[in-house]
C-alpha cells in the first residue's frame, strides 16, 4: 500500500465529534488547489487567444498599453473565470479524483468501511466554498470591474453603446406616460412625443409635440418643442398650443439607450433596483437584466451538481485511467454551459419566465447526478 494510503486509514480513526477530518483536509487543499491550477492555466491560453484576436483593433485605434493591461485584461481574467467556473470545477474534480482512484486511494477509503456518501463531505464542503465565492464576486466584485472594461472595448475595440432607441414608452409618474417614436441620443432630442396623464383610469390630459429635448444642464428637465394640450374634464375639452415649454420629467435618455451587456456592469442590488423600477414604468426590455440576476444565483448552485456528477463519474478504477473521465466530464460541462446559453436565449425571445429559464440546465442536470450517484461505485 502507498504512503499517502497509510494516512488516510489513520486519519479516518479520529474521534467521530470531528465533522472533518484529516483526510477531509487533504481532498479539499487537492479539489481547491487543482481547481485554481486549472483556472490559471486555462485563462492563460484564452488571454493568448483573446489578445491575438483584438490585437490589431488595439492597434488602429491606438490603445495605451496600460489601459490594455490594467483597465481590459486586469478585468477581463476575474470575468472569464467566474463566467467559466463551472467548467473549472468539473476538470478540477474529475482530474483530482481519477487521480486517487488510479492510485488506489479510493479503494482504501471504503475498505475502511468509508461510505460513498461519507466520501462526498470534503467535496460539497470545496464546492460550497467555491460558490460563495464565485456568487461574491459575480455579484459585488466583477460589475465593478467590467464597467470598466466594457467602457475600454467601447472606445478601443467595438462601440457598444446605443445612440439611438425607438417606441419608447415608459411611466415617467404616476399616472403619466410619456411615448417617444424615435430618440437620437447625439443631439439629446427625441420625435413625435407624447404624454398622457389619467386620474382614475380617465384620460384627463394629453400632449403631443414635435420634438423632445433633453438638457444636459440639468437632471430630469426637458425641452418640448411646438407642443399642443388636450385637457379634458368630464364633457369639456380645452387645446391650448404653444412653441416651447421647460418641464420635469423623471426619466433620462440613460433608461431606454440601453448599451450592450449593460447588464453586467451592474451589482445585484443595483439589478433588482433597475429591474424593479423599470416594470414599475412599464419598461418592457428587461429580461437580459432579469436573467443576468438570476444566473448568478444558478451559476453558483451548479457547483454541487457538477461536483456530485464529476466524484460519481471518475470514483471508479478504470484501465483506461483518467482520459475517459476526462472526455466525459468536459463533454457534460461544455454541454451545460451551452445549454445555459440556449434556456436564456429562450427567456429573450420568447415567453420562458427568466428565472426559470436559467434554472432549467440545473434541474436536468440534478437528474443525472441523482442518476450517477446511484451508479457510483459504493
Amino acid at each position: 500500500m502507498k504512503r499517502i494510503d497509510l494516512k488516510i486509514l489513520k486519519s479516518i480513526r479520529l474521534p467521530r465529534g470531528k465533522f472533518l477530518k484529516r483526510l477531509d483536509y487533504y481532498i479539499i487543499r487537492k479539489f481547491l488547489g487543482t481547481y485554481v491550477f486549472t483556472i490559471a492555466l486555462i485563462i492563460s491560453i484564452a488571454v493568448v487567444f483573446d489578445f491575438n484576436e483584438k490585437m490589431d483593433r488595439f492597434m488602429s485605434h491606438e490603445a495605451p498599453w496600460k489601459a490594455i493591461i490594467f483597465d481590459y485584461y486586469l478585468n477581463f481574467v476575474p470575468y472569464f473565470a467566474n463566467l467559466f467556473s463551472p467548467l473549472f470545477v468539473f476538470i478540477a474534480v474529475i482530474f483530482f479524483t481519477s487521480k486517487l482512484a488510479e492510485n488506489s486511494e479510493i479503494i482504501a477509503m471504503f475498505s475502511t468501511g468509508m461510505s460513498f456518501k461519507r466520501m462526498l463531505r470534503p467535496y460539497m464542503v470545496s464546492a460550497a466554498i467555491i460558490a460563495v465565492v464565485t456568487f461574491y464576486l459575480g455579484s459585488y466584485v466583477i460589475p465593478k470591474g467590467s464597467v470598466t472594461r466594457i467602457n475600454f472595448e467601447d472606445k478601443y475595440y467595438k462601440p457598444r453603446k446605443s445612440n439611438t432607441a425607438r417606441n419608447i414608452q415608459l411611466e415617467v409618474d404616476s399616472g403619466v406616460i410619456a411615448y417617444i417614436e424615435r430618440y437620437e441620443n447625439y443631439s439629446k432630442t427625441g420625435y413625435r412625443f407624447s404624454l398622457d396623464k389619467f386620474k382614475d383610469k380617465q384620460l384627463v390630459s394629453h400632449l403631443t409635440a414635435r420634438s423632445i429635448t433633453y438638457d444636459t444642464t440639468s437632471v430630469h428637465k426637458w425641452i418640448i418643442k411646438d407642443y399642443m394640450i388636450r385637457q379634458m374634464d368630464g364633457m369639456k375639452e380645452s387645446i391650448t398650443r404653444g412653441t416651447r415649454i421647460d418641464t420635469t420629467l423623471f426619466m433620462e435618455p440613460a433608461d431606454f439607450l440601453i448599451m450592450k451587456n449593460q447588464q453586467e456592469m451592474l451589482t445585484n442590488p443595483q439589478l433588482s433596483e433597475y429591474i424593479d423600477r423599470q416594470r414599475q414604468r412599464g419598461f418592457a426590455n428587461i429580461k437580459e437584466f432579469e436573467i443576468e440576476y438570476h444566473k448568478r444565483i444558478a451559476m453558483s448552485f451548479a457547483s454541487f451538481i457538477l461536483t456530485l456528477i464529476g466524484v460519481s463519474l471518475s470514483s471508479k478504477k478504470t484501465k483506461g485511467g483518467m482520459g475517459l473521465h476526462l472526455g466525459i466530464g468536459l463533454g457534460l460541462s461544455f454541454s451545460y454551459i451551452l445549454f445555459q446559453t440556449i434556456a436564456s436565449t429562450f427567456a429573450v425571445n420568447g415567453n420562458v419566465p427568466p428565472a426559470i429559464a436559467v434554472w432549467i440546465p440545473n434541474i436536468l442536470y440534478a437528474f443525472i447526478a441523482f442518476y450517477l450517484y446511484k451508479k457510483a461505485p459504493k
